[in-house]
């Protein structure tokens, strides 16, 4: 039974402006009588249209401006209702046993022809199994990323209460489970997911359980097609583990540019694997010249710099348990751990068209050494200020960390051989803060390339605000 929508939205246009549209009482309004229920669902599917969110007791008012508020948060499960999902998709392909026999053969299969086709950077195409393969292998993993790139946005204001979403790439859904469960119960979200392969069919499935407010679109297209189709404005433009999959993927970042909103964020993630990070900056950097500003977490400190060294850099995260359908999966496997994916690491570049940044200074050349004049530094001590780009890299050595400040063309590294209470916020700063280093050593480290500053008794480490 259908609602005259003209009069459905006329009638909520006025009321929201007087008092929570109860559907019960919008009935009595319609021109044509319908079951509250019918008149309920409607205005669900009116919500984004209408700038309305549903209470938890049924009405509706309209969404509140601003940023939203995401709390800071340590993801290490896989949430048991995303999993439901997923799991009632398998039973509903390959029945109770989809983890044994051939079924369970073939996922395992695809997984490993998955893997092996983004090692050697070939085309990925995917049938149902393979979809649903790489649902069980990367669906955690994604997820915890999809929470943690959610939670940087709102950090710094970034992330609408009232947000317009386009995902290119969208997959099967890790990233769009982990905004939806980061964002405010009381928020609007819009999503638009751009995914032309059966992955789609996986991503549905998460959008028909997403909460109330949450509203999922699919565009069943590829990223290049739809850039030509692609209507209005967003607030946020994302890409999660595409680039790397496209023939032309600054082109395809390029055509996405002019749907950005005014005060809109371009958000690219890749996974952090050598290729895919610096490929990642290379497009980062080729998108700055086409008068886009690099957001975060990369820095560009000296006025009239860029950086040119290779640019890897990553983030890296607690892991996430498997959850019980990747379990079930790897221990019908002779390898376990082949099909196990807990690890979280990732790089990231958020950029803008409104020239804003995190970090919005230019350092005085008279108080800090440029890392780019690093050369001309070694076997002296600096001043320097620069954000740090990674974890400790040293697996068991004196801790090492990359950093910059957007003007190096090697890559430069920031190593701690004393720790001091005047040194410990290199340990304890979080990844892209800004540091300022006072006496810190500058040496060349002939086997990597690269210029480590070292950190010692005599070297105090700031972290700015």
């Amino acid at each position: 039974m259908s609602v005259d929508r003209d009069d459905l939205r006329a009638n909520a246009k006025y009321l929201r402006n007087v008092r929570p549209i109860d559907p019960a009482e919008i009935c009595e309004y319609l021109s044509t009588p319908r079951h509250p229920a019918v008149v309920r669902q409607a205005l669900r599917e009116e919500a984004v249209d209408l700038g309305l969110v549903e209470r938890e007791d049924g009405t509706f008012v309209p969404v509140e401006g601003g940023p939203a508020t995401v709390p800071d948060a340590t993801i290490t499960e896989f949430p048991t209702e995303h999993a439901r999902v997923l799991e009632d998709r398998l039973l509903d392909a390959y029945g109770p046993d989809w983890h044994r026999g051939a079924s369970g053969d073939a996922l395992r299969e695809a997984i490993r022809r998955l893997k092996a086709d983004y090692y050697h950077e070939n085309d990925v195409t995917y049938d149902e199994t393979a979809a649903l393969g790489y649902a069980i292998y990367h669906l955690p993993d994604y997820y915890a990323v999809g929470r943690y790139v959610a939670a940087d946005l709102a950090r710094d204001g970034l992330l609408p209460r009232d947000a317009r979403v386009l995902d290119l790439g969208a997959g099967v859904g890790g990233p769009f489970l982990g905004l939806a469960d980061a964002f405010p119960a009381d928020g609007l979200l819009d999503y638009h997911a751009v995914e032309p392969s059966p992955t789609a069919d996986v991503l549905t499935d998460f959008f028909d359980a997403a909460p109330r407010n949450v509203h999922g679109t699919l565009h069943p297209r590829t990223a290049e097609a739809y850039a030509a189709e692609v209507e209005g404005e967003f607030d946020l433009v994302t890409a999660f583990s595409l680039l790397s999959e496209l023939d032309d993927p600054l082109a395809v970042a390029e055509s996405y540019r002019d749907v950005l909103a005014e005060d809109g964020t371009l958000v690219l993630v890749a996974p952090a694997d050598r290729n895919t990070s610096i490929q990642l900056r290379e497009i980062e950097r080729d998108l700055e010249d086409g008068a886009m500003s690099v957001y975060a977490p990369s820095v560009r400190l000296w006025a009239g710099e860029r950086p040119t060294d290779r640019g890897w850099s990553f983030v890296e995260k607690p892991d996430v348990t498997a959850p019980p359908f990747q379990r079930r999966l790897a221990e019908a496997a002779e390898r376990p751990s082949e099909f196990l994916n807990e690890t979280v690491k990732y790089s990231y570049s958020f950029l803008r068209a409104d020239g804003r940044r995190r970090h919005d200074v230019s350092l005085p050349a008279s108080r800090y050494a440029r890392l780019a004049d690093a050369e001309t530094h070694v076997s002296n001590r600096v001043d320097l200020v620069a954000a740090k780009l990674s974890d400790d890299l040293s697996e068991g050595g004196n801790p090492l960390f990359k950093v910059s400040d957007g003007s190096e063309d090697v890559d430069c590294y920031a190593v701690l051989v004393n720790r001091t209470a005047l040194n410990r916020d290199l340990l304890s700063a979080d990844y892209g803060d800004l540091l300022e280093f006072e006496s810190a050593l500058c040496l060349w480290n002939d086997d990597e390339g690269a210029y480590n500053f070292v950190v010692d008794e005599d070297t105090v480490v700031d972290r700015l605000g």
